[in-house]
């Protein structure tokens, strides 16, 4: 009996790493015969991959789905992703919710659901997610001139304040021979930038004798793709000779991203995070002196338990000294089943939000600084779309340009462009 489901709509939350896993959900939708429309449509099957690094994204996800079901009654709604595997329980007990699909389950459930009807719920889920040995190559091809690639999965470090291990299980990673094999269909796919994504990406190959100094060479070695980024990568796992190498490889971009989350030595060993405020300068210090023009992106917490005035301080004054570009902040949020949920001396909520505010406003900035110093700066960019006569695209050093549209650059070309003046967290160029 053929399902009678015909469309799917899919949303994404978090980080990129979910992005390609909903890519390849999507694909193995299509592949059982579905047709993929925007969520904003009406679709039979509405499915939510969710992040749960902080309770604010969990209440995005209730907000959505509730919504979700006031405009399209009869069709079902489905979650997966890391608040699926956290809190399986609390979504099914959501009026809205149709089934809900843990780790262990999430590409292999569609032939299950296709008898659900829009008042029928169904749990697919293991508490045993250290059991899954395999990581499942993903990559994206939403935005036709990027692809997110997924290369490893899961986490063995234990930060006081994070899920992530207990949502998405021990690290593992994809063989390097079938990740060449994926990037020569996306060359196929006329796609010119990926970029290399997971949850600990520094800490590829650690279960199967490989590394991510090995990948980057034999993407190297093996891709005419031009450009290649590396998602955020932990400040211990960035070593020099990943530096020098993306230094010495004009097809790896002059970016990063490399966390942070406190400036002050004691909160670092409270978070249980594996480096000091002195290693952390020296990984930044040593990327800007060797990668010419490199943009580094930072994530930053603020709030967490016995953080003081002056640790903050510390955290201020840190990343308004180093030559970091912009911050993502994220005020502290107790996570259920964390070392970081039972400390003493919480801060409140009123503190954590008023030092967010402070450090997102260092960011603009700092933001602001780096646009500054490209001003007159010739550079390439990779354009991506058209809207109303202007062209978008990003820079090889991650900066978001606009140009007039020109015969000289096309979407998914890499043009040179000048960049002339900052409007709104956006650079102006002129094409050459």
């Amino acid at each position: 009996m053929s399902s009678p489901y015909k469309t799917v709509a899919l949303h994404t939350f978090g980080c990129k790493a979910n992005f390609a896993d909903t890519s390849l959900l999507s694909s193995t939708f299509v592949k059982r015969g579905y047709s993929i429309v925007p969520f904003e449509n009406i679709a039979d099957i509405y499915v939510i991959n969710t992040c749960s690094v902080t309770d604010n994204a969990n209440k995005k996800c209730r907000k959505l789905i509730k919504n979700l079901k006031g405009r399209a009654p009869e069709s079902i709604i489905g979650v997966t992703g890391c608040y699926a595997q956290l809190k399986p329980k609390e979504i099914i007990e959501i009026p809205e919710v149709n089934f809900v699909v843990g780790m262990h389950d999430k590409y292999n459930f569609i032939d299950k659901i296709e008898s659900l009807s829009s008042n029928q719920k169904m749990l697919f889920h293991s508490n045993d997610i250290r059991s899954i040995e395999n990581a499942f190559l993903a990559y994206s091809l939403n935005e036709r001139t990027r692809s997110f690639v997924k290369i490893q999965d899961g986490c063995d470090y234990s930060c006081s304040y994070c899920t992530i291990p207990k949502a998405r299980g021990k690290s593992r990673s994809v063989k390097i021979k079938e990740i060449i094999k994926h990037i020569y269909q996306l060359e196929k796919n006329n796609v010119n930038e990926i970029i290399l994504s997971g949850i600990n990406v520094g800490d590829f190959g650690v279960d199967n004798d490989e590394s991510l100094l090995s990948l980057l060479k034999e993407i190297n070695r093996c891709s005419n793709i031009p450009r290649i980024r590396i998602s955020s990568i932990e400040p211990n796992l960035l070593t020099d000779d990943i530096i020098d190498f993306i230094s010495s490889n004009q097809n790896f971009m002059p970016h990063l991203h490399i966390p942070l989350q406190s400036g002050s030595d004691y909160i670092l060993k409270k978070m249980k995070r594996r480096y000091t405020v002195k290693s952390y300068c020296d990984r930044i210090l040593t990327v800007k002196e060797k990668i010419k023009d490199c943009t580094v992106g930072v994530d930053v917490m603020v709030g967490f338990p016995g953080e003081t005035e002056k640790h903050f301080n510390e955290t201020y004054d840190l990343l308004n000294d180093l030559p970091v570009s912009y911050f993502h902040v994220f005020p502290f949020s107790e996570r259920e089943n964390t070392l970081a949920a039972s400390m003493n001396k919480i801060i409140d909520l009123d503190v954590r939000y008023a030092r967010a505010k402070i450090l997102r406003k260092l960011s603009k900035i700092k933001f602001q600084k780096t646009h500054d110093d490209n001003v007159d700066v010739i550079r390439p960019v990779l354009f991506e779309m058209i809207d109303e006569g202007v062209m978008s695209g990003l820079t090889d050093n991650y900066i978001r340009v606009q140009t007039k549209v020109s015969s000289k650059a096309k979407v998914n070309q890499i043009a040179n462009v000048k960049l002339l003046n900052s409007n709104s967290g956006i650079m102006i160029g002129s094409t050459l």
